[in-house]
């Protein structure tokens, strides 16, 4: 009897366990769907993806223009929705363009999760990366330590792209307490990285009343082209701020060219985004349009949040280390 007793333990928890291993399939699709995908920065985050889909035994693949080009990648996402994944990740480039075909994915039972840049308005089901308000404060708290509250701070961003937005949001909410600085321009570099490298080449030349104190970078592509002209120019005396932590920018921290850039985490996006659409994929909500940023009941967050630091001098050597280790 105490035997039998025991195969029964054993057929129950081998049951189990092969019911565990059923739960995921290479059947299931999963697309990441970005702009400028050829850059470090979203390679990083597609190396996140793919290593989510590794665990979990599931299919990921990736689309999106090499460049920025909304429209290209709005193109991409409806050739993804065509497809009938089990869910997208989309990276939201301009929002105007990108929401209809959001709201179209979901219409078509698609479950569509925003990732680095979001469509708060649209009908995904929430957001997963920076607090990007609040990155811009921290990013323009150094800007102020370093320039002892005095000057002039000209930006280069990627103008309609939300995430950017709100950075210098971010910005422009700390140097409206410091009357001292001032925001002489901001530079759409329309994402075409050599704009930023021309521009800051002029801007260096300005002397007396019109000097430049700070260049601040919001996205990940135009650092190295504001440090490229810095660097060329032989006056490395302007504070430099950049976004992210590619390798280009985390060696001119190295060779002070770029005092600090604000690091964010695309590997934990792209890891924890195809997490969350297996997640809603195995247990999908009763409503798939619905906002539930409006329930209190919500089986969703609005927001998750995947954190921000600022990397100087003081601390690159250990990011360095990371990438070096997560390479290999």
């Amino acid at each position: 009897m105490k035997l039998i007793k025991g195969m029964s333990v054993l057929a129950a928890l081998a049951t189990v366990l092969l019911s565990g291993c059923a739960r995921h399939s290479v059947k299931e699709v999963y697309y990441l769907v970005g702009s400028n995908m050829s850059s470090s920065y979203w390679q990083t985050a597609v190396a996140g993806f793919k290593k989510a889909a590794a665990d979990y035994q599931v299919t990921a693949k990736t689309a999106g223009p090499d460049n920025y080009d909304p429209q290209t990648e709005r193109t991409e996402l409806q050739n993804a929705v065509a497809a009938k994944p089990n869910g997208i990740l989309v990276s939201v480039s301009d929002v105007g363009v990108l929401q209809p075909a959001i709201d179209a994915a979901v219409n078509a039972g698609v479950p569509v999760i925003t990732v680095d840049s979001d469509a708060a308005a649209s009908k995904r089901l929430y957001f997963i990366g920076t607090n990007n308000l609040d990155a811009g404060r921290l990013g323009a708290r150094r800007v102020v330590e370093k320039l002892g509250g005095k000057g002039s701070v000209v930006f280069f961003t990627i103008a309609g792209q939300p995430n950017t937005e709100e950075r210098l949001k971010g910005f422009k909410d700390v140097f409206s307490t410091q009357p001292g600085i001032k925001i002489a321009e901001v530079v759409d570099i329309k994402g075409a990285p050599v704009t930023a490298f021309d521009r800051t080449q002029q801007l260096l030349a300005q002397t007396g009343d019109k000097k430049i104190s700070a260049f601040v970078c919001l996205d990940s592509v135009s650092g190295k082209m504001v440090a490229d002209a810095v660097k060329r120019s032989g006056d490395t005396s302007r504070e430099l701020v950049a976004w992210d932590v590619n390798p280009d920018t985390l060696q001119a921290i190295k060779d002070g060219v770029i005092d600090a850039t604000v690091a964010q985490k695309p590997f934990t996006m792209g890891y924890v985004g195809l997490k969350a659409l297996d997640d809603v994929f195995h247990d999908p909500p009763a409503q798939l349009g619905k906002d539930y940023s409006a329930d209190a009941f919500a089986p969703y967050p609005a927001f998750v949040d995947t954190g921000t630091a600022i990397v100087d001098k003081s601390n690159v050597d250990g990011y360095l280390a990371a990438a070096q280790a997560h390479a290999q």
